[in-house]
């Protein structure tokens, strides 16, 4: 069994191991400073796509990022593209790893893209607080808003100034993703779960028009965010731009906040929390919405939509990994209960459509 460490880490798993020799001779051909021995590699646990692996030298850490075994260079495993974006959005929102190399089947030693980053020091919030950091209300109320503003800064990125114009298709997104969501669960459902008929036909009678194409992420959590420390939270760092493109600002704030599980929520959505959300002082997904709508100068009209979509689009995630589990395409056994939780979604889904026009 792997252990883990403070950072978060735990040893390699078998079916992800790498030759670190092979690595280290490669990468420093192309970093200075490394020394002689390859570094000490350890893993990340966490997240369902592209692995990832923090390569320990004497003073210095790296993050190694690669597909899994057997994924094609396809939309959230397209190494060359999460590269691509990183470093052409480092000059103009800094909030991003240096990126030091990118290596490909042919030139590299893995056998497939990977690339090798910079890793950004600080504070990652998951789940709960970590053991001695307590915020008070007020600290907590003040980190929502620097979560709110990062955003916004984000969706403000000038993509021509970036290199960044070509990155996605632009006018349309809002129906592609709905339709892209609704052939995604297709292919997902099991029949244990429900079909969400009247989710997706709401979704595709109600779409309204895009707010502006702007940068998007498309993972936005704060989970995915790295803070400089507990003593000031300030956003140092954005984090896993794998799903990154442009995008409508809106859809993406409806997906953040479909993770943002709030202190009033009830038990089953205050179960599937993995970030510390539900603190005292920490906003409400209204107050969110609120604040960013200022912030950016957008009018959100009706909320409905954007909640909705945030929602399917996670029971959508979620029964992918769900499918998987049930074909035995993985057997990690935190998958083996969600397929209730995508039958909740579903009817938390209809409960919103039901509250009318705020």
């Amino acid at each position: 069994m792997s252990t883990g460490n403070a950072d978060g880490t735990v040893g390699v798993r078998a079916e992800d191991a790498f030759d670190a020799a092979a690595v280290h001779a490669w990468l420093s051909g192309r970093v200075s400073g490394l020394g002689d021995r390859p570094p000490v590699v350890r893993q990340f646990p966490g997240g369902a796509s592209n692995l990832t692996y923090l390569l320990a030298y004497p003073g210095r850490e790296l993050i190694l990022r690669r597909p899994p075994a057997g994924r094609k260079a396809v939309s959230a495993h397209d190494m060359r593209r999460e590269y691509r974006v990183q470093r052409a959005l480092k000059p103009v929102f800094p909030y991003v790893p240096a990126m030091l190399a990118f290596g490909t089947a042919e030139d590299g030693p893995l056998g497939g893209d990977f690339y090798v980053m910079e890793r950004l020091g600080g504070l990652i919030l998951r789940g709960d607080l970590p053991a001695g950091l307590d915020l008070t209300p007020r600290q907590a109320r003040e980190l929502s808003g620097r979560v709110v503003d990062r955003l916004v800064q984000l969706h403000s990125v000038d993509v021509d100034a970036a290199g960044l114009a070509d990155l996605g298709k632009g006018a349309g997104y809002v129906e592609r993703q709905v339709r892209g969501w609704t052939g995604r669960f297709g292919k997902a459902r099991t029949d244990d779960v429900g079909d969400f008929a009247g989710v997706i036909g709401w979704l595709t009678e109600n779409q309204p028009g895009e707010a502006r194409i702007c940068l998007v992420h498309n993972d936005y959590r704060l989970d995915n965010l790295v803070l400089d420390g507990p003593a000031t939270l300030q956003v140092t760092g954005v984090l896993d731009w794998e799903l990154a493109t442009l995008g409508d600002p809106l859809m993406e704030l409806g997906s953040t906040l479909s993770y943002w599980v709030q202190a009033d929520d009830d038990d089953v959505m205050k179960a599937s929390r993995r970030q510390p959300t539900h603190l005292p002082g920490m906003y409400t997904r209204e107050e969110f919405v609120a604040h960013y709508a200022e912030a950016a100068g957008i009018e959100v009209g009706d909320w409905r939509f954007y909640e909705v979509y945030g929602l399917f689009r996670l029971a959508v995630v979620i029964q992918q990994l769900y499918r998987r589990y049930r074909d035995g395409d993985t057997h990690n056994p935190a998958f083996k209960d969600f397929g209730p939780f995508v039958r909740y979604l579903e009817g938390r889904c209809r409960e919103v459509i039901k509250k009318g026009r705020a």
